[in-house]
């Protein structure tokens, strides 16, 4: 039994660093972070895993913490297509098969068209906010003036201003963000500033800029995912078991009363409401994390 060693391992573009605990030849669980956020975000969530017959995974996604590109010319992307690849490619350098996965905001994102394009490799599923995957001809569209204001940040990140701004200010911006985004979760400084660390990565901003603006077509994809992308805008159904987790109070993916997307998922499909709970689910309400990934564990 090993718990949260630090590993690396190269995959695709980059030299991925991860957290490792469990039985190595147990089921496998990839749990992945979403943006201003890091793996930190699952600590307690592992934490409670451990205690089952299982090996999880919790890498930094690109951009985080000490997560590296193996290549300098590499294009610094933040597109969806790129946290897929970067998912898959972690799988094929450490050999899994197929895994469970977990994850919200950009890592549920991923988790998401993983197991759209490649239900051979997921077991079950946990997003939450349901189906994430862009659909980025319709980000063109205005939405309700409440939403609109919602999303200040991503058109902040569209001028150099906001590039400038998060350069200057990240740690300041993205604890704003926090705060906004999980307005009952009284996390202290201590808490911040573990995860704030991971915002020093050397591209941390060409990621976040990129994703940003990519997916409101305001800037070119990275050529090689471009075919994924094209898939990607037919929002292809998921076809793996899947549990859906819905905040209550997240200040940013607002909730609804019902599964808005349910039709999106042929697998099976079941949704959970975290009472409450804000952006931040992993680390606001680790249990309720913790049950929807064990209801898939003790299923098999």
């Amino acid at each position: 039994m090993i718990l949260g060693i630090l590993k690396y391992i190269n995959a695709g573009d980059l030299c991925i660093a991860y957290e490792e605990s469990g039985s190595v030849d147990a089921t496998t669980i990839i749990l992945l972070h979403g943006f201003p956020y890091d793996i930190r975000a699952y600590d307690k969530v592992v934490k409670i895993l451990v205690t089952e017959n299982c090996r999880i995974i919790v890498p930094y996604l690109r951009g985080f913490g000490p997560t590296k590109f193996l290549s300098p010319d590499t294009i610094r992307s933040g597109q969806q297509a790129a946290l897929a690849y970067d998912l898959i490619a972690l799988m094929d350098a450490l050999s899994i098969q197929k895994a469970i996965v977990g994850g919200y905001d950009w890592g549920g994102r991923a988790c998401c068209i993983v197991a759209a394009l490649y239900p051979e490799r997921i077991t079950g599923l946990v997003s939450m906010a349901g189906y994430n995957i862009q659909t980025i001809a319709k980000y063109s569209e205005p939405v309700s003036p409440e939403i609109e204001m919602l999303n200040w940040y991503q058109y902040y990140f569209h001028s150099e201003r906001g590039r400038l701004g998060l350069t200057k200010y990240r740690k300041e911006l993205c604890k704003l963000l926090w705060k906004n985004w999980s307005p009952t979760w009284k996390f202290d400084d201590d808490t911040f500033e573990a995860t704030a660390v991971s915002f020093n990565n050397p591209d941390f901003v060409d990621i976040v800029v990129h994703s940003y603006r990519h997916r409101y077509g305001l800037a070119n994809g990275e050529p090689k995912f471009e075919m994924m992308e094209q898939l990607l805008q037919k929002q292809p159904a998921i076809k793996v078991p899947a549990i859906i987790l819905d905040a209550e109070a997240d200040g940013v993916e607002p909730f609804s009363g019902t599964g808005k997307d349910a039709g999106y998922f042929e697998g099976g499909y079941e949704r959970r409401v975290a009472k409450g709970i804000g952006h931040n689910l992993p680390q606001e309400a680790p249990e309720e994390f913790t049950r929807a990934i064990i209801t898939f564990l003790r299923s098999m």
